[in-house]
């Protein structure tokens, strides 16, 4: 009898040890599993964190926007303004910076009675906007301002930028104050109707390109803005007036 009570406290005590060591094993696999799944999670996170930044890192590549043309520029037409297209319309061509008070004055004074005339069909505008007035804001509003209006052409074509455009000058700061940030100018392309720009805003994607096309700008006589040419003439007074008489003489050319 006693021989089998030491067998079974021995048996007891080998199976005691048994789960004991089981119980260890189970532990450390637990551990070794949550040590993985962290390492995981934190190499996710590091990556996700890395993108991020890459997406929003400033952009050095000369990357040119959708419906631009070797000049820089893109056309607001009828079509794009909800009229119909007429026979042989004047071709304008503005150059403005949405820094430039002078430009807002201009839109302020001459917008309504081009923009009719492009619903009509008798003109069209070509856009050749610059960014050149960083200077006059205390965040560099001008080449980001033309950059967000970028990215929703790039986006949103014409019809988008030409609202995003409109919004631009309703909203210019002040020279030599801070302009709306980049989370404002998102706000304000999504009022144009265009999301999804987050990243092309922040990084200035564009930026390059609008170097570029300042550049070319310069090369080609660049005065001042607004700049407004009409049958390959620099309107000298773009008041309604004066628009309509280098329209007039364009037609007869």
């Amino acid at each position: 009898m006693a021989n089998e009570r030491q067998e079974r406290a021995a048996r007891a005590e080998q199976m005691r040890k048994e789960r004991e060591k089981a119980d260890r094993k189970q532990r450390n696999l637990i551990s070794i599993a949550i040590v993985t799944v962290v390492i995981a999670l934190i190499a996710v996170g590091g990556y996700a964190v890395k993108s991020a930044n890459d997406k929003n890192k400033t952009n050095t590549e000369l990357i040119a926007p959708k419906n631009v043309n070797a000049d820089y520029g893109f056309v607001y037409d009828a079509e794009a303004a909800g009229g119909e297209a007429g026979k042989n319309p004047v071709k304008v061509i503005l150059t403005e910076d949405f820094q430039c008070p002078a430009c807002l004055s201009f839109e302020q004074q001459s917008s309504v009675f081009l923009n009719d005339l492009v619903k009509k069909g008798e003109i069209t505008i070509e856009y050749r906007p610059i960014s050149f007035l960083d200077g006059s804001s205390a965040n560099e509003y001008s080449s980001r301002a033309l950059n967000a209006a970028l990215c929703v052409l790039d986006k949103g074509g014409i019809e988008k930028y030409k609202i995003m455009h409109d919004l631009l000058y309703a909203n210019q700061p002040d020279e030599g104050t801070a302009g709306p940030d980049d989370a404002a100018l998102i706000e304000t392309a999504k009022a144009a109707g265009v999301t999804g720009i987050d990243s092309c805003v922040i990084s200035k994607r564009f930026g390059p390109w609008i170097e570029d096309a300042y550049e070319k700008l310069a090369d080609d006589g660049f005065k001042g803005t607004p700049w407004v040419r009409i049958g390959g003439k620099d309107v000298k007074a773009p008041t309604p007036a004066g628009l309509q008489q280098a329209i007039d003489a364009a037609k007869k050319a």
